[in-house]
């Protein structure tokens, strides 16, 4: 990337994150951080949690952003930025997460009259099953943010769709009811209630094997009245290893307008 491509991505990137640019110059940027933003970037975890405990005021960072040193006429202090930088490579990684939520409407043609689109909350969960052994399951989940109604298997059915990032001449886009936080705790409780009826005797069979290693391990100390510093350490990496663990977490998701 050239220092231009630096500037003009820097800038894209603070305006789609709802960042204040403050001033601009040529080869530079300076921008007002949102309490957000601060927090994803910054490194100021000590702050925030004092801030947090005093209910104090925040005050986030103002930033400002030398894209282009060596041609820079003005007198401004700020962080270099270059491709391979520290800050850019920070702010690429922000760009992803950021992108694993997205906002689509379903393509109308020219030739339809005017449509209501039905705004839907899709969310695909990863559950992970974790002991000697692991397991990894995907769901797809939606729901109808006007009724509550939940779909199955919904990234399928929305990869069917021609979908938009901008919203379509004649689309009517319906404000939602259910707020898509409230919609994502009902969605994360199928999820919990689907582990639930989920056969876990897998849990039990890890069980089994842990007890089985671990009387081979009392084997091998069984002569000795105390018990050193290694016993302790290969009991605790069985625990480690044997011991059952579930994990529920979101990949990806957002909200699409659909006729």
């Amino acid at each position: 990337m050239f220092p231009k491509q630096v500037h003009r991505y820097l800038k894209d990137f603070f305006q789609e994150t709802d960042c204040q640019v403050i001033e601009e110059g040529e080869q530079y940027l300076t921008v007002q951080l949102t309490i957000d933003m601060d927090k994803r970037i910054m490194n100021r975890p000590f702050y925030w949690k004092y801030i947090k405990s005093t209910n104090g005021v925040p005050s986030p960072s103002q930033l400002t952003l030398i894209s282009d040193q060596n041609n820079l006429k003005d007198d401004v202090k700020g962080e270099v930025i270059h491709f391979g930088s520290y800050r850019l490579n920070q702010l690429f990684e922000v760009t992803k997460e950021l992108g694993a939520y997205v906002q689509m409407f379903e393509r109308l043609s020219i030739y339809d009259d005017p449509s209501i689109l039905t705004p839907y909350l899709g969310v695909n969960y990863k559950v992970s099953y974790f002991s000697d052994k692991t397991k990894e399951t995907l769901y797809s989940l939606g729901i109808n943010l006007m009724t509550g109604k939940i779909i199955e298997d919904f990234h399928d059915i929305v990869t069917q769709i021609d979908l938009v990032s901008d919203v379509p001449q004649k689309a009517i886009p319906l404000q939602y009811i259910i707020k898509p936080v409230r919609a994502i705790n009902r969605l994360d409780a199928v999820i919990q209630h689907t582990i639930q009826l989920d056969d876990h005797t897998w849990i039990e069979e890890a069980k089994k094997r842990w007890k089985r290693d671990q009387r081979v391990l009392e084997y091998f100390y069984q002569d000795t009245e105390e018990k050193p510093d290694c016993y302790e350490i290969e009991a605790k990496a069985l625990e480690e290893r044997y011991n059952a663990k579930v994990k529920m977490e979101i990949i990806n998701g957002g909200l699409f307008y659909l006729k």
